[in-house]
């Protein structure tokens, strides 16, 4: 690969393997900050920060108390929807969903050194993330997820495949995620997954996401051969 099609090194550094969507209407009364502590002492990789239910300046201090808990681990802390807190922050990034902040004006705000991610569901919305110099793509809902129940079209393992012949951003692949149907996930293309109930609602978050990164990992062994 030559230079000019390298992937940036605030990209190719990162591990993609299991992001953990830290939601605040997901946590089921458990503390959002315990919750990312277990998930990253089992292997969680990223970290994402959702909060549709606070208040702007609930979400700043769960946000700088977040980035002072996975920073020294090195882990990356996105938020949701917010290039304001992730500025306010100092965040990793931000991650958009389609009727949010386009990425050129996030961009402007976050600079080139701050990852920044947009939520899509068809290859169409792929390539346009890629032309807008995203730096990784949420694909999903690939199954139905009580997170957000309304959500349609679902994409499939084959809506997830043909996201994939369409960028060559990372993926992570969100919706309806579990044990049962990683392996699948990651061998229809997704560069690593999203994962909030299965995390957040284990009797073990920690076990949860060790168990996550034990099956991806077997998978990245083991590859399903490619159907032609």
């Amino acid at each position: 690969m030559n230079k000019k099609n390298r992937a940036p090194a605030k990209i190719r550094q990162i591990d993609w393997s299991l992001c953990f969507i830290a939601d605040s209407q997901a946590s089921g009364g458990r503390d959002v900050l315990w919750l990312i502590e277990e998930a990253v002492a089992g292997g969680a990789t990223i970290v994402q920060l959702r909060g549709k239910t606070w208040t702007v300046r609930n979400f700043l201090r769960l946000a700088v108390q977040a980035v002072e808990l996975v920073r020294p681990k090195g882990i990356p802390l996105i938020i949701n929807d917010r290039a304001d807190i992730a500025l306010a922050c100092r965040a990793d990034g931000v991650h958009l969903g389609q009727d949010d902040l386009p990425v050129s004006e996030a961009r402007k705000i976050l600079g080139q050194d701050r990852l920044i991610g947009i939520s899509i569901n068809t290859p169409e919305e792929a390539r346009r993330a890629e032309e807008a110099s995203a730096d990784y793509a949420g694909a999903g809902p690939v199954f139905a997820t009580l997170s957000k129940p309304d959500l349609q079209p679902l994409l499939g393992l084959e809506g997830l495949r043909r996201i994939r012949t369409e960028t060559r951003l990372p993926i992570l692949a969100i919706g309806g995620i579990t044990l049962a149907n990683v392996g699948e996930v990651m061998a229809a293309g997704a560069d690593g997954v999203a994962v909030i109930s299965a995390i957040a609602s284990a009797a073990s978050p920690r076990q949860a996401s060790t168990k996550f990164i034990e099956t991806i990992g077997k998978v990245r062994k083991n590859p399903a051969p490619q159907i032609a």
